[in-house]
């Protein structure tokens, strides 16, 4: 009875042992991909190839070509930190080294080590380490850094997203980042407030393009989604103008136009922050016309003051809300640009512009290197 007693106790111990043991391997494996964890696994499965390839090299040279060192070094620098890389480098280099001499020089037959494959591996090895040296520098390990951009380009996509409106109500929303990158300076928030009556859009055109005003355009949208709604209107600019001055960017500048648009009557107001005038079509006689409240740039100056404009939306009235690389062009006129704007967007009149958003970008601005954003609020007539 008592042995039996211990070898329950004992077998209760190796389970907990092995339990413990897996639970160790498993955070290490996942603290290893989110760049927190030791490569020591990664890096012995990777020196343990390359005595391997040297042999298949060897034995079976018409099978394994010796410039196949490279891929435990593209393997590394994937996966392995660059000090980590540096000593898998070094057992490759020997792994050349073994090869020259067995095999004989490099002139004796096609499948010796030649000056072209020593380059090849050392070209691997080269770019292998700069790639590492990236990785660990922005700490994100292996394919996560795909995944962490796809995850941020995603949640501004979200963010940019307009709301559902109330019947009667029609919205188009359309931004094409510079030279077809995956992220924008521009970038929309908007909600429904006063308990769905209202609705506040902020459109913002962060200094910089593409890339470069990506990470800056990320920040403000997460902040100026925070603060659009929990504000009263009129404080929104100044919030927004004061978090900017805070930033102490080099280039930190922004425009920005808000609107809040009562959704039953079709009266609004326009704050503008050194943006754009917005454009207003009017379904009595057919005309545009340009809409802009007064204020600076976002980020210059503290205590800045945003005067509003106020407007209304009748039945089959248009308002249009853009950024400047819709209109703007070199040696030409910001008038030439608007009218342009203005003629392309009459073709959608007749029908309620649906789809005109994305269409207008590519008719006005398809080839220029600058992000661009549009916005159309339509009221059925």
């Amino acid at each position: 009875m008592a042995r039996g007693r211990a070898a329950d106790s004992l077998g209760a111990r190796w389970r907990k042992a092995t339990h413990r043991a897996r639970i160790a391997l498993r955070k290490s494996a996942v603290d290893y991909f989110r760049g927190d964890g030791s490569d020591t696994v990664a890096l012995t499965g990777l020196l343990l190839t390359v005595p391997a390839i040297t042999w298949g090299t060897i034995t079976k040279s018409e099978w394994i070509s010796p410039s196949a060192l490279v891929l435990p070094i593209v393997a590394g620098a994937l996966i392995l930190r660059p000090a980590s890389l540096l000593g898998l480098y070094a057992a490759c280099a020997a792994g050349l080294i073994v090869e020259t001499f067995n095999l004989g020089p490099y002139d004796d037959g096609p499948d010796r080590v030649t000056p072209g494959t020593v380059l090849v591996v050392a070209a691997c090895g080269f770019f292998g380490l700069l790639i590492a040296q990236f990785r660990a520098r922005v700490g994100v390990p292996w394919r996560r850094g795909g995944t962490m951009l796809f995850d941020l380009r995603e949640r501004i996509a979200v963010q940019s997203a307009l709301p559902r409106l109330r019947k009667g109500w029609h919205h188009e929303m359309a931004l094409r980042p510079a030279g077809g990158q995956s992220f924008s300076g521009d970038f929309v928030v908007a909600a429904r407030t006063n308990g769905g009556r209202t609705l506040e859009v902020v459109l913002t055109d962060v200094s910089g393009k593409g890339m470069d005003a990506a990470s800056r355009a990320l920040l403000l949208s997460g902040a100026f989604g925070g603060l659009l709604g929990s504000l009263p209107p009129h404080r929104f600019l100044h919030a927004a103008n004061g978090y900017l001055l805070r930033q102490n960017w080099d280039e930190g500048f922004a425009t920005s136009i808000h609107l809040v648009l009562d959704l039953e009557s079709g009266d609004y107001e326009l704050f503008s922050a050194g943006h754009l005038p917005a454009l207003q079509l009017s379904a009595g006689n057919g005309q545009w016309e340009e809409k802009s409240g007064d204020g600076p740039l976002l980020g210059v100056y503290d205590g800045a003051q945003f005067d509003p404009v106020k407007g209304s939306l009748r039945p089959g009235d248009v308002l249009m809300l853009f950024t400047d690389g819709l209109v703007e062009a070199s040696g030409q006129d910001l008038s030439e640009g608007m009218d342009r704007l203005t003629g392309e967007a009459d073709r959608y009149v007749s029908s309620g512009f649906e789809g005109a958003a994305w269409h207008l970008i590519e008719t006005v601005a398809k080839d220029v290197n600058d992000d661009r954003a549009l916005l159309l609020l339509c009221r059925d007539a």
